[in-house]
């Protein structure tokens, strides 16, 4: 076997570069420490000539022809840095049909045809990385997928997403509201100008199912993660939270403890100001994995950027001339059929915030309606009237189920004494994975 590897790299962005530059400054490292010889081939980009140059690659290695690469005999891997759904998926599957193994950091074209392009390496018999695909420079799919194949994984929650948190993190520590503090990390490139995928959870929803799928062994479907992103969560929202002891940040959830099914969500959380998670703050991501035999573990990082991401690429390459020659046993193998948890029968804790009129009676017809339903309150915090007429009213309920909560809210704001539509996040019970 052959420990030299030729890459061919499609997309010379902020991580396409990155990664081409760790290729190249760590090449002598690789081949002393590991006895493997990683070669850039070619690069392929739409930018001109000098983008490649202006990072001190030759021109020769450039090229604009995607053909060049995919049909180059002289290459063994491609490595897809371009993003989106189309062309991406194009190149990887005919890469794939040429008999070379693949690397992506392109979680949407993963979550979406996970399985089209897993069974056409199995096919190939060709190896496809995607490390980078999820947490930037922490290693978390290694981490399921090698370090705790020994274990059944119960539970997958954390903080996937840079840009969501940057935004909820400057928000409570600025008192900046969202659209204000949007435009700054915009601004600042940790937003797109189109930021739709970030802040209304797709992203994050995106990584869900590449995680949930390696660690719970299906084929899960894009479609199936239920989502909610932090565009609504407002200025008071964080603040009361922190009052209640609190912090908000977004959280993907994946569990498959019960024989109800696994339960998958997105959205907005209360956590409690004394978890680890609550102090994950800017741009970095934080996994929580809990499986049966190692117990409870976390990992944490940049979860985006030009070498953190460019790192997570390059491991994949390692790997990739470990095997490379003898068989695709890297790849995963899924099952397809697996039962989904509802979220209507989810149970757990909610945060209710009322805007009504002050007059006397609306706290008890609040309750009452609550009540009814068998949704018990926690704790209330009721703030006197300002110059308008109407006052928020904030509760936190003990454990109540989903239908009964969205049931007691949709009648509460039918009432000619609630101003808006009430804003409801759930809250996680994590204090068994705190310190």
């Amino acid at each position: 076997m052959s420990n030299n590897l030729r890459v061919g790299l499609i997309g010379f962005g902020t991580v396409g570069s990155g990664s081409a530059i760790i290729m190249r400054e760590k090449q002598q490292l690789f081949f002393e420490r590991y006895g493997i010889n990683i070669e850039l081939k070619k690069i392929c980009d739409k930018s001109p000539v000098q983008r490649i140059t202006d990072e001190g690659f030759s021109p020769e290695i450039y090229t604009n022809d995607v053909n060049a690469l995919i049909n180059n005999p002289e290459i063994d891997v491609i490595v897809e840095l371009i993003g989106g759904i189309e062309p991406a998926k194009t190149f990887i599957l005919r890469a794939i049909e040429n008999g070379k193994h693949v690397v992506t950091a392109n979680k949407a074209l993963l979550a979406m045809h996970w399985d089209e392009i897993f069974s056409a390496a199995q096919r190939k018999n060709v190896m496809v990385g995607f490390e980078a695909s999820v947490g930037g420079g922490a290693p978390v799919i290694k981490s399921i997928r090698e370090s705790l194949v020994a274990n059944n994984i119960q539970k997958i929650i954390g903080i996937m997403n840079g840009t969501t948190n940057y935004i909820l993190t400057k928000m409570e520590e600025e008192a900046k509201d969202f659209s204000e503090v949007l435009k700054e990390a915009q601004r600042l490139g940790y937003a797109e100008a189109d930021p739709t995928f970030d802040v209304e959870g797709v992203d994050t929803a995106h990584k869900l199912t590449i995680l949930s799928s390696l660690g719970f062994g299906y084929n899960i479907k894009f479609s199936d993660i239920y989502k909610e992103g932090i565009s609504g969560i407002t200025l008071n929202d964080i603040h009361f939270a922190k009052e209640l002891g609190y912090t908000i940040k977004l959280l993907a959830i994946g569990q498959n403890i019960d024989e109800n099914g696994i339960e998958l969500r997105v959205h907005p959380t209360l956590i409690s100001c004394s978890h680890p998670l609550a102090q994950i703050k800017a741009a970095y991501n934080a996994f929580f994995i809990e499986g049966d035999r190692v117990g409870k573990i976390m990992l944490q990082g940049l979860g985006a950027g030009k070498y953190p991401t460019g790192s997570a690429v390059v491991a994949d390459l390692l790997d990739i001339a470990r095997f490379h020659g003898k068989n695709n046993s890297l790849n995963p193998v899924m099952n397809d059929a697996y039962k989904l948890k509802d979220i209507k029968d989810h149970t757990g804790r909610f945060y209710a915030c009322f805007y009504v009129s002050d007059r006397p009676g609306v706290l008890a017809t609040i309750s009452g309606i609550l009540g009814k339903r068998n949704i018990s309150i926690a704790s209330v915090i009721q703030k006197e009237r300002s110059e308008k007429s109407n006052v928020p009213i904030v509760m936190l309920t003990h454990e109540a189920k989903e239908k009964d909560m969205c049931d007691a809210i949709n009648e509460i704001n039918a009432l000619d004494i609630v101003f808006s539509n009430t804003k409801v996040i759930r809250i996680e019970d994590l204090t068994n994975w705190e310190n």
